[in-house]
């Protein structure tokens, strides 16, 4: 079984998100750049499933920019066998959609055949956690989100989500698209020998047009700007003086 892991480049998460002065969008001048931590958690996983047997090779793709070169050569280095680049802009501001990544991911399925995708739940930049419901609806298969625990049953896969009533375990039939959360498992580092190994590991660049897909936005940001500071909290002496403050105060009661 090949199994396809779509990979996102992002800031880093340990860095700190500034906002351009205009309010145009994030400025991204000499910000570190990673993979989206939701997408290592589901590299990972990919590889334990070749290397329990279950999975004969693991293919990582990413769409976006040419320097998402560098986001591949992560994953081949962590133990994907290869990576396909799909370039899909320019501009480093520039963020492909998930309808667009969605319609550019099936037409590689199509091409690849695997029989498992495994995607990160959401990217930390957007959060919009959607391509995979949406690949799911295109290519008509099943779907299991949220996934903290896979395991593959033949032509089935067993997989536990969180929900927010707490755990729900399912089983769907393969191929099927399962979108990972951050309790499945704990990435593994990429060692020295590995990530020189990676840089001789296929990586076949292709674009949109290739595939026929228009990447054009379908949304218009109109104004980027940093959340509010948190106010400070009070303490109060009683649960009555409790009350008080949220029913005349914040209102909520």
């Amino acid at each position: 079984m090949k199994v396809l892991v779509p990979v996102k480049r992002v800031i880093d998460y340990n860095v700190k998100v500034r906002v351009k002065a205009d309010g145009t969008g994030v400025d991204l001048a000499n910000v570190k750049m990673s993979m989206n931590p939701f997408d290592e958690i589901a590299v990972e996983e990919a590889i334990r499933l070749r290397e329990a047997g279950k999975a004969d090779e693991v293919v990582a793709v990413s769409i976006g920019v040419k320097q998402a070169q560098e986001t591949l050569r992560t994953a081949l280095a962590m133990g994907a066998d290869r990576a396909i680049l799909i370039v899909a802009a320019d501009d480093v501001h520039t963020d492909i959609e998930p309808l667009a990544v969605a319609k550019l991911l099936k037409a590689v399925v199509d091409e690849e055949q695997p029989g498992l995708v495994i995607a990160g739940k959401q990217a930390i930049d957007n959060d919009m956690n959607a391509t995979g419901q949406m690949l799911a609806a295109l290519l008509g298969w099943g779907q299991a989100t949220f996934a903290s625990k896979l395991e593959i049953d033949g032509d089935h896969a067993t997989v536990t989500r969180e929900v927010d009533g707490g755990l729900q375990t399912i089983k769907v039939k393969m191929p099927t698209i399962v979108t990972v959360d951050l309790r499945l498992n704990e990435p593994r580092y990429a060692s020295l020998p590995n990530i020189m190994k990676a840089k001789k590991k296929p990586l076949d660049e292709k674009s949109a047009a290739d595939y026929g897909v228009d990447v054009s936005p379908r949304l218009e940001v109109l104004k980027t700007a940093e959340p509010e500071g948190r106010k400070a909290g009070v303490k109060v002496g009683s649960v009555d003086e409790l009350i008080d403050k949220l029913k005349n105060e914040a209102g909520v009661l």
